[in-house]
């Protein structure tokens, strides 16, 4: 039974209730132990106490206290209200709705309660029970409008519009006066029920209510834009061409507004001449607008797409606009474009340089060249033959080699020769010169982000952390690198532990793959604070699409990119534990192709080279703390080392995984790292599954193609003891659909390498499978790799392709299955003279690149979880 409190005790359970909600935690803990002294057994005081000690770190203690609490005083509101809170605390959203829901039965009029209950369930979307809850809240509160809104709300969420919609229209029949124009919230209402009728299908209705609320809606470029995609649906073209061409008139930059004009105008797509007068008098209307002159080179051709390329490249080029080839290398898809822009540039550069040579002023080149000196068409010229789709980096360097000379202080100038130097292997003399850059302009947060990058892609991690540090808050806990944490700076997480990645260290890169794991949790979580907020400030629409944003959230780049990288080490540390000890040293291979005895010295050495590493980290990691003001809480693993020594590092693997499955299935790298984890855990089917969905995405990948064969190996040896019902399903999927039983392996990787005989990637991979069949086709296979390189019109070997040719062959070198005996004899050659033909004809290709010399752990162990066959 609860005991009940006296009235100055009771005031002292106030007070510990605002405390809370002041987040003064300690006074709080004070007035609490207070009440108890008196009242050791009453269970709200102990479950307020619990609350206050969970927000202080202490999460076991809490539970065991809120455990009492209950057991005091089973029938406490306040108790159940106060666990559920701490479930949620720990993201037990199931355990926590239930406790709410108990919580309820006890006190069914408590707003707080229900309203705590309603956000946890469109958290979790339960839509059909968010609805229940908004619709008690709203009965509760009919006076809010607020309720109203959110109880539409939670109807669309849950798809029922009409329901929605009679909503909002139950609550405007309610208002004696209309709200004043400047109401902010009675006008994104109206514009969030028109928006409900438009989903419903019903065009003609919602074009009638929005010119009816119209004048009522402040945000009138959303009202032009809904009225001219209604009236394109009713095919009332004329009343659309009025108006997009007000939405004109409002942004001429805006693309969509004019490819809204020309299905107004009912212009047919191949109809250039009427597209272009549509462009043209947009372009007389505001000289400054760029969308009207740079749009028609989008759909013209011949002599027309020359004669309006060169009026927008002079004009771009003449006020040495930056961006000017950002502008137009989505041109470069078309050959003949790609081809005539250069053509004019490189005229423009040739002219001016006729003038200079026959005495004119520079500044002033004739009528055939841009005003502007001719760093600008240099600089242009840069960018295009540095372009993958129009690259010659000899040419490219030369360019812009020139340029510097005009202007030797140009940050942009430099940015560019670091990005040539980039494409050209070459990432050490990159990073130099993006930092170069740098010093040019140290104020320019841009260039300094971009600077710490090039360090990273260098793999100077060190280097790249001092520069960050001179636009983050060092004195905080963990320094520059905790401010970065803060701040979620993702592009610099996930660049860090690429780095570390390459480097071989496994802890610090799936230290920063789990940082940003981390912060795609805290963006899920984030979603309580607008729950409420965004209902209460009127914004319907930002907050409807911030639902359907958090439910795709997973599939960002950054996510994803993360997730498959630390699956991949996860895929790794399964196969070979030992490399949570450190890489084994001198670029060994796994510990199983050794003896005993040397199996235990690389193991020792490794642990020795890990230890010292750690110590190195640590003195770094203390020089970062700051002397005074830290409150950040002091992360226990600043290494990584606990998530490197996982004892399961599948499961580990599977919580990066499982995101990437549900809600980005459409990326193949997620299906190929997806099959390794299942196929390794012995979930055929699910591998199976991964298999079949990466095939119908891109059948000729080089990853899936070894895979296949390695899925058909594997069946037949667990066969018989697969269930029958299993085995169906993979007969009439695997056997049926990708190789029948029929195929021979052999034939069906010849075929493979037909198909895709000039991909470099595609014969690297079919070369595997052929060695992997026939071991001794070793020495014909390292032949037909070399020949990768040649330079053929057909051929579509890039750097990357070739640095991985490179590491194929190193692999094969080191396989202890390679058919060649110690002595170099066996197959009758020498796969280091392979490998020094292969770095030889790499260099003749690529002369800058310094890849081909680069020996990166990392290289060597992917092999394993790309594709798997050596």
């Amino acid at each position: 039974m609860p005991q009940p409190l006296t009235t100055k005790e009771s005031s002292l359970f106030r007070q510990v209730i605002r405390h809370y909600d002041g987040k003064q935690y300690k006074k709080g803990l004070k007035v609490a132990e207070q009440i108890l002294r008196k009242n050791p057994n009453h269970g709200d005081t102990l479950a307020m106490k619990a609350l206050i000690i969970n927000s202080l770190g202490k999460t076991e203690e809490a539970f065991a206290l809120a455990k009492v609490a209950l057991r005091n005083d089973m029938k406490s509101h306040v108790c159940w209200h106060v666990y559920g809170l701490l479930y949620r605390a720990e993201k037990n959203f199931e355990e926590a709705i239930k406790a709410y829901k108990f919580a309820l039965k006890l006190e069914p009029e408590s707003h707080q309660i229900q309203r705590d209950l309603a956000f946890l369930q469109v958290q979790m979307r339960d839509y059909q029970g968010y609805v229940a809850s908004r619709l008690a809240i709203l009965q509760a509160r009919p006076g809010l409008r607020q309720n109203w809104t959110a109880l539409a709300v939670a109807h669309h969420l849950a798809g029922d519009l009409a329901a929605a919609e009679t909503v909002l229209t139950t609550y405007e029949n309610t208002l004696k006066q209309p709200p004043p124009k400047s109401d902010v919230e009675h006008s994104e209402a109206l514009i969030y029920k028109n928006t409900i009728i438009s989903g419903r299908d019903e065009i003609e209705r919602a074009l009638e209510h929005l010119d009816a609320v119209s004048k009522t809606i402040l945000d009138k470029t959303s009202v032009l834009e809904m009225k001219a995609d209604y009236l394109l649906k009713l095919d009332r073209h004329e009343e659309a061409e009025q108006t997009f061409r007000a939405l004109l008139d409002r942004n001429p930059e805006n693309r969509a507004y004019y490819k809204g004009l020309e299905r107004s105008l009912r212009i047919d797509q191949n109809d250039r001449i009427s597209r272009e007068k549509i462009y043209k008098v947009y372009a007389e209307k505001d000289p400054r607008a760029d969308a009207p002159v740079r749009t028609p080179l989008d759909y013209l051709e011949g002599s027309e797409f020359r004669e309006a390329a060169d009026y927008y490249l002079r004009r771009m080029l003449n006020k040495a606009v930056p961006s000017t080839f950002a502008n137009v290398k989505g041109l470069y898809g078309d050959r003949f474009k790609k081809e005539t822009i250069q053509e004019l540039v490189e005229g423009y550069a040739s002219d001016i340089d006729a003038a200079q040579t026959n005495g004119s002023n520079g500044n002033q080149p004739n009528d055939t060249a841009p005003t502007k000196p001719k760093s600008s068409a240099l600089f242009f010229l840069a960018q295009h033959y540095s372009y993958y789709l129009s690259r010659d980096l000899k040419k490219a360097m030369s360019y812009i080699d020139k340029a510097i000379e005009t202007s030797p202080d140009s940050v942009d100038y430099h940015m560019v020769k670091a990005r040539i130097l980039k494409h050209g292997g070459d990432s050490q003399a990159a990073s130099e010169t993006m930092e170069h850059a740098r010093s040019l302009d140290e104020r320019d947060r841009y260039i300094n982000s971009k600077s710490a990058k090039y360090q990273l892609r260098n793999n100077d991690n060190d280097s790249a952390i001092k520069i960050m540090s001179k636009f983050t808050r060092n004195e905080i806990a963990g320094g520059p690198l905790g401010d970065l944490h803060d701040m979620q700076c993702m592009w610099y997480l996930i660049e860090d532990g690429e780095a570390f990645l390459r480097r071989g260290n496994l802890a610090l890169a799936l230290k920063r793959f789990h940082a940003i794991y981390d912060t795609f949790e805290v963006w899920q979580e984030d979603q309580f604070d607008f729950h409420g907020f965004s209902l209460r400030k009127g914004q319907v629409r930002a907050y409807i699409d911030m639902l359907r944003w958090e439910d795709r959230l997973q599939a960002h780049p950054f996510y994803s990119r993360a997730a498959v990288q630390a699956v991949q080490i996860y895929v790794l540390l399964h196969d070979q534990p030992q490399l949570a000890h450190g890489l084994l040293p001198n670029g060994t291979g796994p510990l199983d192709d050794q003896s005993s005895e040397e199996r235990k010295k690389a193991l020792k050495k490794a642990k020795r080279e890990q230890q010292k590493q750690q110590k190195i980290d640590a003195a770094k990691a203390s020089e970062a703390k700051p002397s005074t003001g830290a409150t950040k809480k002091e992360d226990p693993d600043p290494l990584g080392t606990k998530l490197v020594e996982t004892a399961d590092p599948l499961k580990e693997a599977m919580k990066f995984l499982q995101p990437l499955l549900d809600i980005n299935p459409g990326l193949i790298e997620a299906q190929l790292v997806g099959f390794e984890v299942f196929l390794r855990r012995r979930k055929y089917l699910l591998a199976l599954r991964c298999l079949l969905a990466a095939w119908k995405l891109d059948l000729n990948h080089p990853v899936l193609h070894q895979q296949i064969i390695r899925f058909h190996q594997t069946l037949d040896s667990i066969r018989p003891s697969l269930p029958e019902k299993v085995l169906a399903v993979i007969t009439s999927t695997f056997v049926d659909l990708i190789i029948p039983t029929s195929t021979c392996l052999s034939a069906f990787n010849d075929s493979y390498l037909s198909r895709n005989s000039h991909n470099a990637r595609c014969i690297q991979s079919g070369l595997r499978v052929r060695r992997y069949l026939s071991p001794e086709t070793q020495a014909q296979n390292e032949k037909d790799l070399v020949k990768t390189l040649e330079e053929e019109d057909e051929m579509t070997t890039t750097m990357e392709d070739a640095k991985e040719g490179l590491d194929v062959l190193k692999a094969w070198k080191n396989s202890k299955s390679r058919g060649i005996d110690d002595d170099g004899s066996g197959s009758g050659h020498d796969s280091n003279d392979i490998i020094e033909e292969y770095k030889r004809r790499a260099r003749e290709r690529w002369p800058t690149s310094t890849v081909f010399n680069k020996e990166s752990p990392w290289d060597r162990l992917k092999m394993t979880v790309n594709g798997g066959l050596l």
